[in-house]
């Protein structure tokens, strides 16, 4: 794998998927950006960067483990815009990996043709997804085998009263398949340091965030999954809105993964956006 060097010294690698145009690809966890694979053949469109995340898969971990902050990482996107020697970048971040893509766009907006953030994280910008708008989402799948049992674990996290994350795996998945749990055992974040720091105290400025964004003319694409629990559709509408001439699509029967659930589709989304 090709790497770079960090502001602070860090190495840091990535991986490239394909040819034609780079697309920076942020990953979210903070997890071993394998999970992303080729976004469904969404190389076949663009030369996919995808980034491992500083202390995942197979960058580095830091000297300093405080820079595992979401604000912090926002150097190391701009250290891999600078070492491929690009002016301006398209960028693609999924799940928590939108909070340092959407702070990054805020302090280098003019260095950021479009944005697609894919069923994406909201700290970055003050937004908190209620209990309710993840059971919203969650029953629209009640007539599934697993629901009884996924949607009382649910519950009992939504509540603090429990933290099986484990049973609640299929509310972030299209189909509930052998695939899907292969998929999810795959993305499950094994630094637990980086989750941790990531959301440490100061690592995110709402007000400050949304006020850049307000100015901001960069095309943004913000795509949910109709059953996601983890970004439900209703939030990420709720965010689109903070982004001016924003585009939001729902991919219908898709999870948070709606490069697994529907790639054909998911695809055509995206790439129609980044043309």
């Amino acid at each position: 794998m090709p790497t770079f060097t960090a502001p602070d010294g860090t190495r840091l690698a990535y991986r490239v998927h394909g040819d034609g145009d780079p697309l920076l690809c942020v990953p979210g966890g903070p997890a071993d950006s394998a999970y992303l694979g080729d976004l469904g053949g969404l190389s076949a469109h663009r030369r996919l960067i995808v980034l491992d995340l500083r202390g995942t898969g197979r960058s580095a971990v830091p000297a300093d483990t405080s820079s595992y902050r979401c604000d912090r990482l926002v150097e190391d996107i701009e250290a891999l815009r600078a070492h491929l020697g690009l002016a301006r970048t398209d960028l693609l971040a999924h799940s928590a990996g939108a909070n340092p893509a959407t702070q990054y766009l805020a302090r280098y907006p003019d260095r950021v043709r479009r944005l697609a953030l894919i069923t994406p994280g909201t700290r970055a910008v003050g937004l908190t997804i209620s209990g309710e708008a993840r059971r919203e989402v969650a029953r629209l799948r009640k007539d599934e085998p697993w629901y009884p049992a996924a949607f009382a674990a649910l519950e009992a996290i939504t509540e603090g009263t429990g933290s099986d994350w484990e049973a609640v795996g299929p509310f972030f998945h299209g189909r509930w398949d052998a695939a899907a749990r292969r998929h999810q055992a795959a993305s499950r974040p094994d630094n637990t340091e980086a989750v941790t720091l990531f959301a440490a105290e100061g690592a995110f400025d709402p007000q400050a965030t949304r006020a850049a964004l307000a100015g901001c003319g960069t095309a943004v694409l913000l795509l949910a999954g109709e059953f996601d629990v983890n970004s439900p559709p209703r939030s990420v509408a709720e965010s689109a809105a903070l982004f001016p001439g924003a585009t939001f699509v729902v991919q219908r029967g898709a999870g948070h993964y709606p490069w697994l659930d529907d790639a054909e589709r998911f695809v055509a989304s995206t790439a129609a956006f980044l043309a």
